[in-house]
């Protein structure tokens, strides 16, 4: 399917592709669980099912629908090794250079596609010696180097490969240019063929269930001894692996897993030979460490010396020297617009063996920027109509704020993403016109009048401000801005401006919320308000926690309560404390924790208690508000006690009610009839201040003024 061309972001380079190796495995476990049905899945996930269920006890029945039905129609992109030119290098880059040829690596980067956007860690550029479909072999090298690397292999040494696919078959080459013997065992007679060929001195099936026979003949080659070490290379969720490895190695043999295989490990065979069993990850160092390789961040070259980047590297160096050799691993090659095919085959639907599967494309083929979806209702000259332009279409965006837009009738023009694919998913059942590749393309659309932002939070500001510069209003998920450079910037841009600036605090829309505004109406006291967050904790490798990419969760969390409390006093935060926990633990992000308490310009107090360590089973949110010698107190948006004159009162609202819905009518509204923004510039600037000013209290441990707009 034609997807538009991935936006280049910060860190990354875009690549042309001209070759992508179909890892068989991997893939067709992928093609298989699509054809699954929900209910086969269900079975086979019972732990899906119970988070389902958690998630519609938290955020209620229509949010969870909404997730799961985009969840279960989004597009998965396939592949995960690459090769091929580069077109675009983002400022930050500075080690490529266009038309620099190179291999591309990892999941949901170096996909089958005509266009990858890859984070440079993931990026190494192709020796002259290796052409494009050599080069695509390089993620699956890496992922060999590192299973012999922790194999430690020594000149002359006895190592025993079983399992003889793509994955074995280059280990067996790797083990071989490291001067071991090697002993190659798979299920299928011409696989291990072709590693003999490939440098194996011997090897073996198993017939499916290994017996003597296969025992005997590596002991023979060992003389005896047993394998210095076995390389497991199988996909299979078979215990059998595991059990040979131990029944041929020698006394404190090694045994690596790489592959997929049953771990029951059969003790007597370990124990007795004192047998070390680990397990290799994937690439190398640097593997599903998000501060590598998301956002460039390298390990220092004298304390790691291989890296999931330096295994590419070293790979394609052998495959340049000869030392390697992948033409005889490729057994099919399709064009990109017959990729289908190759599914076909690796799902089994032809009878007939495979081994490396390649796909070739055009790099000189024209490439698609905008992808057209329907003919969308342009508004008339006449015709009033909220006309949307979508930058960024995360969980969110998808489950809550697209649904809200389209039930509202908005015309939903154009949606650009990171990533194309996640762009025309979101285009297709969403009902926009059109899937693109820029943010330029949406801000500078002439059909556009409300530009709706929900990106990683470092873009929030930016984003904004242009659209704001070019009239057009803009809905922008919170955080308004990171720092006060950020917020200062946008506010000129709205200040300045003929369109309305409006951010996403929608609790203050909600109906209990706006009852407890009510309650306390022509009040001539403080409010005194306790507000109770159960946030759950998120992981420090998350993005939110990126200092750069998501500023943490005081900047993108804790700006709602505030919020909230500005909306029920009327009145602006002056100066605010903030003391967090002192966990001394690296899996928990200290500031998740904290205890914030806030002064108002009206002499109003808050206390915010956003806490990350308690159980989920626990609601979310509670807030007491006290004043007047009245009490208002909200459970989680589903129900309220209202307290006066010694009676209490119960109300409930039909379902969880966050706000969503009415503020979107209330965005669509501005849009079609004018008027001011929901939210004053002055609210806005003001939560932004008092979580900048929360940040600053956490750092120095003292309490800190709310710097003032007016």
């Amino acid at each position: 399917m034609d997807v538009p061309v991935p936006a280049l972001q910060r860190g990354r380079v875009l690549v042309r592709s001209v070759a992508s190796l179909i890892s068989a495995g991997t893939e067709r476990v992928a093609v298989e669980t699509v054809r699954k049905s929900l209910l086969q899945e269900a079975r086979e996930r019972p732990d899906l099912v119970r988070s389902v269920i958690d998630k519609a006890r938290s955020a209620g029945l229509r949010q969870t629908f909404n997730s799961v039905r985009e969840k279960l129609a989004a597009s998965q992109a396939l592949g995960y090794s690459a090769a091929g030119i580069v077109i675009e290098v983002a400022e930050d880059v500075t080690d490529f250079r266009i038309g620099d040829r190179v291999a591309c690596a990892g999941v949901g980067y170096a996909s089958h596609a005509e266009v990858l956007s890859v984070p440079r860690n993931l990026c190494v550029r192709l020796p002259e010696e290796v052409d494009f479909e050599a080069g695509a072999f390089g993620t699956l090298g890496a992922i060999a180097l590192q299973g012999v690397r922790l194999a430690e292999p020594t000149l002359g040494e006895s190592i025993v490969v079983i399992g003889l696919g793509l994955v074995g078959q280059l280990a067996v080459q790797l083990l071989k240019a490291n001067g071991c013997r090697v002993f190659g065992i798979d299920l299928h007679s011409a696989r291990v063929d072709l590693a003999r060929r490939l440098g194996a001195e011997a090897g073996g099936t198993t017939g499916g269930t290994p017996g003597t026979e296969i025992k005997d003949a590596v002991m023979s080659w060992t003389r005896g001894r047993g394998a210095d070490a076995v390389v497991i290379t199988t996909a299979t969720d078979s215990n059998q692996p595991v059990e040979l490895a131990g029944e041929i190695s020698r006394v404190k043999g090694r045994v690596v897993v790489v592959g997929v295989a049953g771990l029951q490990i059969p003790r007597q065979s370990y124990y007795t030979r004192e047998l070390s069993l680990q397990l290799s990850m994937s690439y190398g160092p640097g593997r599903y460490d998000p501060d590598y390789e998301e956002r460039g961040q390298d390990y220092p070259f004298g304390y790691v010396r291989w890296t999931e980047n330096r295994n590419i590297e070293a790979f394609l160096e052998l495959v340049g020297q000869r030392r390697i050799d992948v033409e005889p691993l490729i057994s099919h090659r399709f064009e990109i617009d017959d990729a289908e095919r190759a599914y076909q085959l690796i799902a089994g639907d032809v009878a007939e063996p495979y081994l490396g599967v390649l796909l070739r494309y055009d790099p000189e083929r024209q490439l698609d920027w905008d992808v057209a979806i329907s003919e969308g209702r342009k508004p008339g000259k006449e015709a009033r109509s909220v006309s949307v332009g979508m930058i960024g279409a995360g969980n969110y965006v998808r489950a809550m704020l697209l649904p809200l837009f389209k039930s509202e009738g908005a015309n939903l023009i154009s949606i650009a993403t990171a990533s194309g694919v996640t762009a025309l998913d979101a285009a297709k059942n969403f009902g926009f016109a059109r899937a693109v590749s820029g943010t330029d393309e949406i801000i500078q659309d002439a059909d556009i009048n409300l530009v709706v932002i929900g990106t990683h939070h470092n873009l929030h500001a930016e984003l904004a401000a242009r659209a704001l510069k070019r009239n057009k209003h803009v809905f922008v998920e919170k955080p308004l801005a990171m720092n006060a450079q950020e917020l200062d910037e946008v506010i000129r841009a709205a200040s300045g401006s003929e369109a309305q600036l409006m951010v996403g605090f929608n609790r203050r829309f909600s109906p209990l919320a706006v009852k407890a505004k009510e309650f306390f109406s022509g009040r001539r006291a403080p409010l005194s308000i306790l507000y109770r967050v159960n946030a759950g904790r998120v992981s420090p490798q998350d993005w939110i926690q990126d200092p750069v990419e998501g500023g943490g969760r005081i900047i993108g969390e804790v700006c709602h309560f505030v919020d909230l409390m500005q909306f029920w006093t009327g009145s602006v935060p002056v100066s605010v404390f903030a003391e967090a926990v002192n966990a001394d633990r690296a899996d928990i992000t200290n500031d998740d924790s904290v205890f914030i308490t806030l002064r108002f310009a009206d002499g109003s107090n808050g206390c915010i208690a956003y806490l990350a360590e308690g159980d989920k089973a626990l609601a979310k949110e509670r807030v007491e508000i006290f004043g007047e010698g009245k009490t208002f107190v909200l459970d989680d948006f589903r129900s309220a006690s209202l307290y006066y004159k010694g009676h209490e009162e119960k109300t409930r609202a039909g379902s969880q009610d966050k706000g969503q819905a009415a503020e979107v009518r209330a965005i669509c509204e501005v849009v079609l009839n004018g008027g001011p923004a929901p939210i004053s510039l002055k609210d806005l600037a003001a939560t932004a201040r008092a979580t900048f000013a929360i940040r600053e209290s956490l750092r120095t441990g003292q309490a800190r003024k709310v710097m003032s707009d007016e």
